[in-house]
């Protein structure tokens, strides 16, 4: 009898341990995570260099950022864009316009900072902050990394909101704020940009924005570059906004190799990772995320040689890609992991490290660590 009891106890406390496990809200290595980076940029006249440097160093960033684990998941990465102090944009709204809310279609990040021009103007740093944590969805989940990286020349003081007001706001919310003043480092802490970056918690940092870019040229770029050509292959465009969203891809291609044949050897390292994902307008990546039902997808839509294709038929084409897209990225990924190490070998190497990139980076993995991110 006593066996028997003790039996049941011993059921029942293991059964109450397992429920309360299974609801502790501490236990978050089972939920999904997003690491969230508003970038504010000055788009005044001096700040050519700063736009050149973040359209340059956009897929370093996103590929040292696909690494990036909490637990035993993989978080996803949504980025914000902000313009200010541009004399185009309207006075009324403190020169200050959002490009772009939180999103985690990387080719329409592309296009929106190939869209910056620079002009003017007036820069009011306390104000474009406000405005970001007012206009943007945040969120509040716990493990959610919060970052706001604000890069400009002029103090950090201008304008009617009090920088402190807004880094107050930021801390309610969790954001962090990291100050990049474009510039000497003792200039930035005259301008307050370190106090800045000090009261919001993060990072302050000074680049010299009109640095060239230093690009290392590696023994793995030109077949990453005809594998990537053979990768833009296996795309299939679906929906009313599919073809539209198919040549922007393309497009993107376009402006990341004017920009310098390197920066598409680290686009189409991007292209491979878990971060590029389009499923809302490309077959292939909607067959990895769901089961399709072809007979509800609209041929009008499709490329013109598969409008006439049976749902079959579809099905095995998407099938046949999927295959030979996975063989692609399989290849990309494993000349980028070389890659990778040959250009930090070559870094240590050198003196030479890209401005913005190296700053950004450096200043996410400290933040990320402290929220119990990897790398």
């Amino acid at each position: 009898m006593e066996t028997r009891t003790l039996k049941i106890i011993l059921f029942l406390f293991l059964g109450l341990s397992t429920m309360v496990y299974a609801n502790n809200p501490k236990d978050d290595t089972k939920k999904s995570q997003t690491i969230k980076v508003a970038l504010l940029l000055d788009t005044s006249n001096s700040m050519d260099g700063l736009i050149s440097q973040a359209k340059t160093q956009l897929w370093e960033i996103v590929n040292e950022l696909s690494y990036a684990k909490y637990g035993i998941q993989k978080p996803s990465l949504e980025i914000a864009l902000y313009e200010y102090g541009n004399d185009r944009l309207e006075s009324s709204d403190g020169y200050i316009r959002q490009v772009l809310s939180f999103s985690s279609d990387l080719d329409e990040i592309s296009e929106k900072l190939f869209s910056l021009t620079t002009n003017g103007g007036k820069e009011y740093c306390g104000q474009v902050i406000s405005s970001s944590l007012k206009e943007l969805e945040w969120g509040k989940k716990k493990n959610d990394l919060r970052l706001i990286f604000i890069a400009g020349n002029e103090p950090f003081t201008q304008g009617k909101i009090n920088y402190k007001e807004a880094i107050a706001d930021a801390k309610e919310k969790d954001v962090i704020i990291n100050t990049i003043f474009c510039g000497s480092y003792n200039q930035g802490i005259s301008g307050m940009w370190k106090d800045g970056a000090e009261l919001g918690g993060g990072d302050y940092m000074n680049i010299d924005h009109n640095k060239k870019i230093v690009h290392i040229i590696t023994p793995y770029d030109d077949e990453i570059i005809i594998l990537n050509k053979k990768l833009n292959k296996t795309y299939i465009y679906y929906g009313s906004s599919g073809r539209k969203k198919y040549s922007n891809q393309s497009a993107q291609d376009a402006n990341a190799e004017e920009l310098d044949e390197v920066v598409i050897v680290k686009r189409a390292s991007s292209k491979s990772s878990r971060l590029y994902n389009n499923a809302s307008w490309d077959l292939v990546d909607k067959s990895e995320k769901e089961e399709i039902d072809y007979s509800k997808i609209e041929r009008k839509y499709l490329p013109k040689d598969l409008q006439k294709l049976s749902d079959k038929e579809l099905k095995k084409h998407v099938e046949k890609q999927r295959k030979t897209r996975s063989e692609i990225k399989e290849k990309i990924n494993a000349l980028s992991k070389k890659r990778r190490a040959y250009v930090a070998k070559k870094q240590r190497e050198s003196s030479n490290k890209n401005e913005l990139e190296s700053v950004l980076i450096k200043a996410i993995k400290k933040q990320a660590i402290k929220k119990n991110y990897s790398w």
